[in-house]
């Protein structure tokens, strides 16, 4: 379980394919923290470290993880939002999280207002996935959705997450992982199951 609140922004320095699998080595500030077979949210998608080197660390995505996020667009260079497994006992600053991505959208519009930023997002139809003042996690960073609608959603970025995350590096087109509120899912599958 994660919070949505991002640690630092890690960097791949490597990417190799394996079959039908990925293998992304990445570092970070805080790889001498982390444990083989640990489970990291990397752009919100629960990855398992697999390797430890230096300041390098491994981990490997699978079809699955593939199919479903953008981790299989990441390249040499690119920036990703990083954040360990909830401690039992810490404070839970943004929402229940899983790192299990439910699709990607796309950014249509970055909007600047006087020091805050408003992103928008374009997703495939998932009717009442998100609502008005809803949480939401988009690569990783637990937030509020604001303009909810049938295929899209917006929502608002203080300078620090903006800043702190990837969200500096989005532009309009950028495909970003997006995973829904745990509780929306399971009411939403109630109403459509008719339960």
């Amino acid at each position: 379980m994660f919070t949505g609140i991002i640690e630092l922004i890690a960097e791949v320095v490597k990417v190799e394919n394996e079959g039908s699998n990925v293998h992304i080595t990445l570092t970070s500030t805080i790889t001498n923290e982390l444990k083989i077979d640990q489970s990291v949210a990397h752009n919100g998608v629960c990855l398992t470290v697999v390797a430890i080197n230096g300041d390098e660390y491994t981990v490997t995505a699978i079809k699955e993880t593939l199919d479903k996020s953008n981790i299989g667009l990441l390249a040499v260079g690119s920036k990703v939002n990083m954040e360990r497994c909830l401690k039992v006992g810490a404070r839970l600053d943004g929402h229940m999280v899983q790192g299990h991505v439910d699709q990607t959208a796309k950014c249509v519009e970055v909007k600047e207002e006087k020091g805050s930023f408003v992103y928008t997002f374009k997703h495939k139809q998932t009717q009442g996935m998100t609502v008005e003042k809803g949480s939401v996690c988009v690569n990783g960073v637990s937030l509020t959705v604001v303009n909810s609608k049938g295929t899209s959603f917006s929502v608002a970025i203080i300078p620090y997450t903006h800043e702190h995350t990837n969200f500096h590096e989005f532009k309009e087109g950028t495909v970003v992982n997006i995973e829904y509120d745990i509780l929306g899912k399971y009411i939403s599958k109630m109403f459509l199951n008719n339960i």
